[in-house]
């Protein structure tokens, strides 16, 4: 039993591994299939961009539905649904020729996407407890390998591929936004050629089709589990909860808000600033951005060995500490073209294992439910839509200030200096009740001492009152024969010997009774007169 149940946690993370994975492609894959896309609803790329802010409000939706849900549901169960639910609008999304329908179906993606996001690491913090670590890190690695995967998916039909196209292997909305400029002109007319249209269609399907064999394999799962084992083993970590539960979790928001919105800013504007700042050219800014996302996967894949040997804490806080100086190099000394390839380095690489690092860090001192799961999501997401937003209008009334770097580094020093306040609220009461139970067993070993004292007093005054009654008995012992004897010398066996018992008997204490009850030292003196 013992082995099948590892084997079944393996299982379960093999599945959740295997659905990031389609995650990632689902969400990179709109970057080359934009244009296209735009094209069948007879748009142009530049006035479909709500179809974006559609999947980003139907992610949020689904993170908060999935958190409910994840609480009244088998986690299995709900995720299998979810897939089958992206699988779906995958499936329709390359015929549809209505860009509200587009807008609806992308919502509906976002959704299902929201609810995975959230019930996936639920799920892994239900199936590994305390040893999620490497696990939670596998799973986002997944997702990055994903977002990589997904421009080669649709190249692939293509028969053709180019740098710039490499590039949208990213894994946000924002991501594909930058790229929306190098394509403007080629796709001011909504004709692509039959062949392109062709070739994206299948990647739609392939990805779908992938998806949909995941949504399989948690429907397995499903079978293979229990929703009241896993609602039991839940209610059993009750008493874990910590104390400043929702305070720390609020604080973890923000801390993922802020997180989330500076790799999204980076990696969405840092093409833009290398031509325009660094006056790159564009190949150079696209190796640039490629540089940033690809230590971002390389570390997120290292995370997933260096989680089993470290603890979440310490691999936050190098990552933070990283952050605060590629950020620093990257604001301050970014116009020396080594300080900016290295800090582009540096700060993607810095950023790769915060995320699960945090959910596997919260897990330690509380408990992790769907609802808990979906602040974060949301809180990520929020922090997606909104910092690159903010920076976009800002850069665009402050042309001559790097507004992308300077964000980068206040995002930094935020998180940097949220982590110590949540790990000090953490801790804060953990360190008290440790004081108090030291105080309390000081207190119980005192008391102890005193009685072990008092015990002993006891003890040794009643060896004392012993030890007197033995030296009594002994020296009544002593007087008797010294009593007798002088008995015996004086009168030998003549009567007198028998007025001298009474008195013998007396100084002894223990005065003979004669058969009429009267006392024997009273009939003695009678029969001394009557002798006499």
């Amino acid at each position: 039993r013992c082995a099948d149940g590892a084997a079944l946690r393996w299982c379960i993370s093999g599945t959740l591994c295997a659905s990031f994975l389609g995650l990632g492609m689902s969400i990179a894959v709109l970057g080359p299939t934009f244009p296209t896309l735009a094209a069948n609803v007879g748009k142009n790329v530049s006035d479909i961009y709500y179809i974006f802010v559609g999947r980003s409000l139907g992610s949020l939706g689904g993170s908060v539905v999935g958190g409910v849900l994840l609480d009244c549901m088998n986690p299995s169960l709900l995720l299998a649904f979810s897939m089958l639910g992206t699988a779906a609008g995958l499936y329709v999304i390359p015929w549809c020729k209505q860009s509200l329908v587009l807008t609806i179906l992308m919502s509906v993606i976002g959704g299902s996407m929201g609810i995975l996001d959230t019930g996936a690491n639920v799920l892994a913090l239900y199936t590994w407890g305390s040893e999620v670590g490497p696990h939670l890190q596998a799973l986002h690695f997944s997702f990055a390998a994903g977002a990589f995967l997904a421009p080669m998916v649709a190249q692939m039909d293509l028969g053709s591929s180019t740098s710039e196209e490499l590039a949208g292997a990213e894994k946000t909305n924002q991501s594909v936004l930058r790229s929306v400029p190098t394509t403007l002109a080629a796709s001011t007319t909504p004709a692509p050629n039959d062949h392109r249209n062709e070739s994206f269609l299948w990647s739609y399907i392939f990805i779908g089709t992938y998806i949909l064999l995941v949504s399989i394999f948690f429907f397995a799962l499903f079978s293979k589990s229990s929703s009241s084992r896993d609602k039991s083993k839940a209610s059993a970590q009750k008493d874990k909860l910590a104390k400043y539960h929702w305070p720390l979790v609020g604080l973890l928001f923000v801390f993922f808000l802020f997180y989330v919105g500076a790799e999204v800013t980076y990696g969405s504007y840092v093409y833009t600033y290398a031509m325009v700042f660094a006056e790159m050219k564009e190949s150079e800014a696209a190796t640039l951005n490629s540089v940033f996302w690809g230590t971002f996967a390389v570390c997120r894949g290292a995370a997933v060995f260096g989680a089993a040997f470290l603890s979440p804490a310490t691999m936050i806080v190098m990552s933070l500490l990283c952050s605060a100086a590629s950020s620093t190099t990257l604001a301050f000394f970014a116009h020396y073209r080594a300080a900016l390839w290295v800090g582009t380095a540096v700060y993607g690489a810095s950023m790769a294992t915060i995320f699960p690092s945090g959910i596997a860090w919260i897990e330690q001192y509380t408990v992790v439910e769907g609802k808990t799961a979906s602040l974060f999501v949301v809180g990520a997401a929020l922090g997606e839509m909104c910092i690159p937003v903010a920076v976009g209008y800002l850069q665009g009334r402050h042309h001559h200030v790097p507004v992308v770097m300077y964000t980068a580094f206040a995002t930094s020093m935020v998180t940097v200096l949220l982590f110590p306040a949540m790990y000090k609220l953490a801790n804060w009461p953990q360190q008290r009740d440790s004081q108090e139970v030291s105080d309390s067993e000081t207190r119980k070993t005192l008391l102890s001492n005193s009685r072990l004292t008092e015990d002993e007093e006891e003890e040794e005054q009643e060896r004392e009152w012993n030890d007197a009654d033995f030296e009594v008995v002994e020296m009544n012992n002593k007087l008797k024969n010294s009593l007798m004897d002088t008995s015996r010398r004086i009168a030998g066996d003549s009567p007198a010997e028998i007025s001298l018992q009474p008195h013998l008997d007396n100084a002894l204490g223990d005065p003979p009774v004669v058969a009429d009850g009267s006392p024997g030292r009273q009939n003695g003196s009678i029969d001394w007169e009557k002798s006499e």
